[in-house]
């Protein structure tokens, strides 16, 4: 089978950020398919672009055994929302050139497209049609509901042509792909899409790479050579956007100043800047910032950590979704703080794998974790909790499995 993948923020070899496409092709073509990447040159939270892509439109190059082609980005993307508007629809420009033209001689099977952003699924479509292949569209977020509750999106216009183009997008998909149990309700029961058109396939956690850095890690060498031992560490990984709310927890770090504990926020994003500026403005000395990493370095300040937590904005779109890193926190046997309401907080509650917080309320977090640290039998236990659970449900070779299940069968319907 001969996979075609558009994807915008696809990670270079060594770049941080979401992985979850880059573990699915490395798995699909370590078992023999072919996969292409259209990509984007400029990631959701970089703040310039790469030289090797400067002055270009398109690179070709290796990432392993996937093939990924590079396409032009404009540069002005996380300079303005008007910049990241023109970004998403140059990718849609250049992503169109590359599948149609640039790719003209190279056959496929079947196309998937990958949101957000939104738009790609325009590339999705037309490559279906010109190419006669199955279309998947996946929807790893409600958008644009979510940048319209976390006051991204304003323009009424913008956001007119927005659900004209998904609602286009769920009619034409040969069948979509949903991260979590309520986007599928959501599309059903506002978005009227038929149910027999939505398959749910997670995010997940990559248990061998963690298992085989468990065996070699050293925790305590680690610890010494932050000079954080004897500290109770509270990391969170993930993007520094306005959706995030990170102000919640230098709050939260405020309280706490008295109680030994440091916070780690690794991670980057168009938020960061401030957010490092307010910390030395109140010197609030028990956080530090840290990253981007790759995610084999990510792991170690997982592995290092006494909780992970996962945090959003306090608005009604993010009940619906399941936070990326919480995998990651599972994967390492971290409890964690969960501060985000709906399904992220019932997937913690429900494999007692950690304690729900109240979105935006720095007392709350303050509370649940002196809980923590006070109750070292009931951490220990609900990291093993969460790790059996996602182990079960939530591994990333299984999701894998499932995912090349659902295209064989779109191809043998062609």
């Amino acid at each position: 089978m001969r996979i075609l993948l558009i994807h915008q923020y696809f990670l270079e070899e060594d770049e941080p950020g979401g992985s979850r496409f880059n573990e699915f092709t490395k798995l699909w073509t370590e078992q023999g398919f072919k996969v292409t990447v259209i990509a984007g040159m400029v990631h959701a939270y970089a703040s310039e672009k790469r030289d090797e892509y400067k002055g270009k439109f398109f690179v070709e190059k290796k990432q392993g055994l996937v093939n990924v082609v590079r396409c032009y980005v404009s540069s002005s993307y996380n300079k303005s929302f008007r910049g990241r508007l023109w970004g998403y629809f140059s990718f849609v420009l250049s992503g169109l050139v590359a599948s149609l033209f640039t790719l003209r001689s190279q056959k496929f099977d079947l196309v998937i497209s990958t949101s957000p952003p939104l738009f790609v699924g325009v590339i999705g479509y037309i490559t279906s049609r010109v190419r006669r292949i199955p279309w998947i569209f996946e929807v790893r977020d409600l958008w644009p509901e979510s940048a319209i509750d976390t006051g991204v999106l304003k323009n009424n216009t913008v956001i007119r042509l927005a659900y004209w183009v998904e609602k286009f997008i769920y009619k034409k998909a040969s069948k979509i792909v949903v991260l979590t149990p309520s986007f599928k309700i959501s599309l059903i029961d506002k978005k009227k899409v038929p149910g027999n058109k939505i398959i749910e396939i997670p995010n997940a956690a990559d248990f061998s790479s963690v298992d085989l850095l468990k065996s070699t890690f050293d925790r305590e060498a680690f610890l010494e050579k932050h000079n954080w031992k004897g500290r109770f560490i509270v990391t969170y990984v993930g993007a520094h956007g306005v959706a995030n709310q990170l102000d919640q927890l230098l709050d939260a770090a405020l309280l706490l100043k008295d109680a030994n504990v440091l916070f780690l926020l690794i991670g980057d994003g168009m938020e960061k800047k401030r957010l490092i500026e307010r910390k030395e403005k109140e010197s609030i000395e028990n956080v530090l910032f840290l990253g981007p990493f790759p995610k084999p370095e990510i792991y170690k300040y997982i592995l290092v950590a006494d909780v992970g937590t996962s945090v959003l904005k306090n608005v009604e779109t993010f009940k619906t979704v399941y936070s990326n890193k919480t995998f990651d926190y599972m994967a390492c046997e971290k409890p964690i703080l969960m501060g985000i309401d709906g399904v992220s907080r019932e997937l913690v509650e429900y494999s007692e794998s950690g304690l729900f917080v109240k979105p935006e309320d720095p007392h709350s977090f303050a509370e649940k974790t002196k809980l923590l640290i006070n109750q070292p039998r009931l951490k220990s236990q609900m990291g093993k909790n969460g790790y059996l659970f996602a182990k079960n449900n939530f591994d990333r070779r299984i999701l894998s499995t499932k995912y090349l299940e659902l295209m064989a069968s779109l191809v043998d319907e062609v």
